[in-house]
Formats: structure tokens, sequence, C-alpha cells
């Protein structure tokens, strides 16, 4: 954004280009994001202009919102106001939001699908949900330290110290898999908890990473 504009000129600039430029929304976004029109961009705070951004890009209304690390930088207070006024705009008009980011607490709390990229390419894709209930944290604990049973191919991330065994369910499938870790560890205490996006992406990260050193040149 040119930054010897102030915001009402910004959204002056913009206006033309947009048949679709919804003059009612612009004022309600600069209302909602509190933002001074008379202010020169290159004054604002970074946080004000994000919200700037967003007002010029969300004024005529797009099919498809693309947010390229949209929160870097932003204190709590400003991120749930971006946050707030992107979805419930994205709801109320069924745009689409496409979030690419690092900040993975964040996007845990937004998303509807997440896809994982490595070396420019999707890795993997699917439903927030059916992600999260399908990995675990698993624990086991023995009784005494001894050799460790060959894993299934859906556990990844296996490390151990002494009595304890920790890996990764790929592949959680509730009761099913409860009882094939109560049978592959007979007699052990076994602690399985759900695991956040952050935790995930770490397992896969270093699982993938594994993999490629391993590999032949």
């Amino acid at each position: 954004m040119p930054r010897w504009m102030t915001l009402a000129e910004l959204l002056a600039y913009c206006r033309p280009f947009y048949p679709t430029w919804d003059d009612t929304l612009c004022r309600k976004l600069v209302d909602d994001f509190r933002l001074p029109l008379d202010q020169k961009i290159g004054r604002m705070s970074r946080g004000m202009r994000v919200k700037a951004a967003l007002v010029s890009a969300l004024a005529y209304r797009p099919r498809l919102l693309v947010l390229d690390e949209p929160f870097s930088g932003l204190d709590p207070v400003v991120r749930d106001d971006l946050i707030h006024g992107m979805l419930e705009r994205a709801g109320e008009e069924q745009w689409s939001v496409l979030i690419s980011s690092h900040d993975l607490d964040e996007v845990e709390r937004l998303v509807d699908t997440v896809a994982f990229l490595d070396g420019g390419r999707i890795v993997l894709s699917e439903p927030m949900t059916a992600l999260q209930g399908r990995f675990r944290q698993v624990e086991v604990t023995h009784s005494e330290a001894g050799p460790v049973p060959a894993a299934d191919a859906s556990w990844i991330g296996a490390t151990s110290s002494g009595r304890v065994l920790r890996f990764v369910d790929t592949a959680y499938a509730g009761p099913a898999s409860d009882e094939r870790i109560s049978m592959t560890f007979p007699g052990a205490r076994i602690d399985v908890q759900p695991m956040s996006l952050r935790q995930i992406f770490i397992a896969l990260a270093r699982h993938r990473r594994g993999q490629f050193q391993g590999s032949p040149q």
C-alpha cells in the first residue's frame, strides 16, 4: 500500500477497479476495525496496516481471500480483531479463505481443512477433524526395561527412555487401536492422548526428515 496515502485516499483509489465494490460494507469494516480514514498509511502501526489491507481486499466481496502469514508480528488483540472481521464476513458471504502460515496455534483455531507442504509439494491434505481424529500420542510404561516389540506401520517417531516408550499412532481408530496397542505391549501401562496441530506437524516433519536421511543417495 502507498505509505503516503491516507486510508480514505487508498479506498477511493481502489474503488473504481472493482465493479462489485460495496461502500456500505467498506464503511462497516472501517468502523469495526476502528481505523482512522484521515491517517497516512505510513504512520499506522503494523496491525492497523494489516486491517487497512483487509478492508481494501474485502470491500469488493471476493470469492477467494488468500492470506500469507497474516498473523506475523500482531499482538493478540489485533489478531482477534482480524480473525473475527475476516471469518465473520467469510461465513456471511460464503467466501473461501486460504491461509498460508507457520503460526499453527492460530491456524488450528480457524481452518476446516489443513494441508502440509514439504519442498513445494502437498504431502497431506484433509479435514482438520479427520486429521486430529487419527493422530494420538502414545506412552507405554513397562514394568521393566526390555526389547521393544516390532512396531505397527502406522506408528512413527518412537523414542524410548528406560521403561518408557513413546510414539505417535497416525491411524488411531478408537477402541480397536487401544486393543492393538494393549496386545502389542501386554502388562504395560498405556496412556493415549490427542495431539494439537503443532504436535502433529512436528511428528510428521521429523518422520519425513528421518526417511530422507535414511534413503540412499
